[in-house]
């Protein structure tokens, strides 16, 4: 068990250095790097439209350094395939387009816009690659770049990128990178001690998929004690086969002596089972601690509102508001059940690398979402991409 200082130390200084950073005007970003330059990447995701602003310093093409300045996002539901949902990712697209061009003056060429690997996987599925072209052509004519490139990015280079642009270079090539997402979960390691050779990790399970196949077992029956059974049942069944099969052909586990997981889920269950350490960007957990917590959302889900969290804060120094706010967040994207799926999904694959005598240390990463756009923007400045 970490305390309270030791989790900050451990998750600030030693493991990630990866800082979401807020402008403090909407029409200028402040820049921390003599002759830096600002960027942005913008990805039409299954969710919706994410944009992050990048601060990319002189040395940039040499050691890959940018800092993360501000992130937003628009949901707009783009798999659905509608054209309610083509018109508002459209509109998103657009918007924040328009937002880093005029509000923080970024010029066009150091705009990046793409697509992720999971809006590629959903087209191929539904037969609908055509509206990934048609989408990409619709904002070219919409700002009048017709040569602009709107790039649609495979799961392996997704989660290579993910990789580069959360795991700092000194945990690089010792990190395994787990990414859970809502239909599926990726990640995965660099084993040759090079960022071409990409090892990918892959699960057709993530916490969205999971409740859903809960959801069908519990039939009439749709108690939260039944759904517990039913839970237990699917993570013992088909999806603990499909991880220890993933986990063991990576050869991840005599790899890597950090497992680091990104994805909605991470963010939830370190926002509330640490509340205290709500600015920490990255925090260490134990298997123990994830399997306590996953208890007591199943008992006592009612202790993680916001409310009966600020309560049982203790600490004078900390930000009650803003930990308020934030627990907020978590509870308006994840309900119980939700975080009961995603949890027992997490500990599931944390289960495969609990070892007696190789002991791996689990890290839980809050702002994963903009690794990739951010490592892809990265590179595609530098020509290593």
């Amino acid at each position: 068990m970490y305390s309270v200082h030791s989790r900050l130390k451990w998750g600030v200084t030693v493991f990630f250095s990866f800082f979401l950073l807020t402008a403090s005007a909407q029409n200028s970003v402040k820049q921390n790097f003599q002759n830096a330059a600002v960027y942005a990447g913008i990805e039409v995701g299954s969710k919706g439209v994410k944009m992050s602003l990048l601060e990319v310093g002189k040395s940039s093409k040499k050691n890959s350094s940018f800092t993360i300045l501000k992130d937003t996002s628009v949901n707009t539901d783009f798999i659905s395939f509608t054209q309610p949902t083509f018109q508002a990712t459209l509109n998103g697209l657009h918007g924040l387009f328009t937002v880093a061009l005029k509000n923080y003056e970024i010029p066009s060429d150091r705009i990046f816009t793409v697509f992720s690997s999971g809006v590629k996987i959903q087209a191929e599925k539904d037969d609908k690659n055509s509206w990934i072209l048609s989408m990409a052509d619709s904002f070219k004519k919409r700002i009048n770049e017709p040569l602009r490139q709107v790039n649609v990015i495979d799961v392996t280079e997704e989660a290579r990128l993910s990789h580069l642009g959360i795991v700092p270079a000194t945990r690089r090539y010792n990190t395994f990178l787990i990414d859970i997402g809502s239909g599926n979960t990726k990640g995965g390691y660099f084993p040759g001690g090079n960022t071409k050779d990409f090892k990918l990790f892959q699960l057709t399970w993530g916490t969205k998929s999971v409740a859903n196949a809960v959801d069908k077992r519990t039939q009439e029956d749709k108690t939260l004690p039944n759904f517990n059974k039913q839970l237990y049942r699917v993570l013992a069944g088909e999806a603990n086969t499909e991880v220890i099969y993933a986990v063991n052909l990576s050869g991840a586990y005599n790899m890597s002596d950090n497992i680091a997981f990104s994805g909605g889920i991470a963010w939830s269950v370190a926002t509330l089972m640490l509340p205290e350490l709500v600015e920490n960007p990255v925090v260490p957990v134990t298997y123990d601690e994830v399997l306590k917590f996953s208890e007591k959302l199943y008992t006592n889900h009612a202790s993680f509102s916001d409310s009966a969290i600020k309560k049982n804060l203790t600490d004078v120094t900390l930000d009650k508001n803003l930990i308020g706010t934030e627990v907020k967040r978590v509870n308006k994207v994840f309900d119980q059940r939700s975080l009961m799926a995603g949890t027992g999904l997490l500990l599931k694959i944390m289960r495969q690398f609990e070892g007696i005598y190789d002991k791996k240390q689990f890290f839980l990463v809050k702002n994963g979402a903009v690794g990739w756009i951010s490592a892809y923007v990265d590179q595609s400045i530098s020509g290593t991409k």
